[in-house]
């Protein structure tokens, strides 16, 4: 997702290392784990640091559920993606090819799909593995391996990995 100059964007501190936050005509458009070596950059918008003490309530309870307005800007295939991977609760996993089958598509569809997720946490493709494994995490984004944080989230939510 490409950052405008009318959203407002914030870095945060969290469990799992530094958190980039987007926002556009009131609705949360991004968070994306960013390298540690960003500098933290305070939210100012009213959004933005609600955003934020819901991120750090999620962090504290697993079970926290969101309630914030966000907009995505994604293909067709995404949105349908994202749909079913909203759907998982906390503490299950599914699989690309489970997710595949639902919506007519291909497991490798469905992981690139779900690595340019661009509200992960709140859609927690944290919880789509592989069939024999983890799978892949934020599609390599940055150039930093992921996957870390992948199973810090699912530790987090109580599944073992």
């Amino acid at each position: 997702m490409r950052i405008e100059s009318t959203d407002s964007y914030a870095v945060i501190s969290s469990p799992v290392g530094h958190l980039g936050l987007a926002e556009r005509d009131e609705h949360l458009v991004l968070v994306e784990f960013l390298p540690k070596s960003l500098p933290l950059q305070l939210a100012i918008s009213p959004l933005l640091q609600h955003v934020a003490r819901q991120l750090e309530a999620y962090f504290q309870n697993p079970s926290f559920t969101f309630d914030l307005p966000w907009a995505l800007s994604v293909s067709e295939h995404q949105k349908k993606v994202l749909a079913e991977i909203a759907a998982i609760p906390v503490g299950q996993l599914q699989t690309y090819a489970d997710i595949s089958k639902r919506i007519h598509s291909s497991p490798r569809a469905v992981g690139g799909a779900c690595g340019r997720n661009p509200l992960p946490l709140l859609i927690p493709c944290h919880r789509v593995v592989a069939a024999t494994g983890l799978g892949g995490f934020n599609a390599g984004r940055h150039g930093v391996d992921w996957l870390p944080i992948k199973r810090w989230l699912l530790s987090h939510e109580g599944v073992e990995v």
